[in-house]
Parts: structure tokens; C-alpha cells; sequence
């Protein structure tokens, strides 16, 4: 999966969960200043992650995805081949 790609689902996950549009969504998104969300909807937000590229996110990882970028490159990082 390319980096557009992961992008584009990341981003899909963000306008559904977080009704946010599409155009407000850059790579330095952030999802406590920029979305005010909280930790419940951070952890949702894992969780889709988890079930969209089928990889588990532990807690400690899960603590450094600040921003949609950072979401981004962890899924690039550690997706399945």
C-alpha cells in the first residue's frame, strides 16, 4: 500500500469518526489540538486503525500518534507485506 493510500483510508477513518471534512485533514493534523479528542476517542481511533490495516497497535505506540502524519508513517512502518 502506498503512502497516498494510507493517507487516503487514515483520512476516510478521521471525516467518519471525527466529522471532520476532508479538505481540514493534512498530515499535521492534530488530534487533541486540532480535533479536541479525547483519550476514549483516541483509543476508538487506535482501534480503527487496528481493524482497517489489520495490525495490532500497542498501548506504548499508540501514546506517540499525535498527528494524522503520525498515523500515517507508523502503518507504512508496520504493515504486513
Amino acid at each position: 500500500m502506498t503512502e497516498q493510500e494510507v493517507f487516503a483510508k487514515i483520512s476516510g477513518l478521521i471525516q467518519d469518526h471525527f466529522q471532520t471534512p476532508e479538505d481540514k485533514i493534512t498530515n499535521d493534523l492534530n488530534f487533541k489540538k486540532d480535533l479536541d479528542a479525547d483519550s476514549i476517542d483516541i483509543v476508538e481511533f487506535v482501534l480503527e486503525l487496528e481493524d482497517t490495516f489489520g495490525a495490532e497497535i500497542p498501548d506504548e505506540d499508540a501514546e506517540n500518534i499525535v498527528t494524522v502524519g503520525d498515523a500515517v508513517s507508523y502503518v507504512m512502518a508496520h504493515q504486513t507485506k
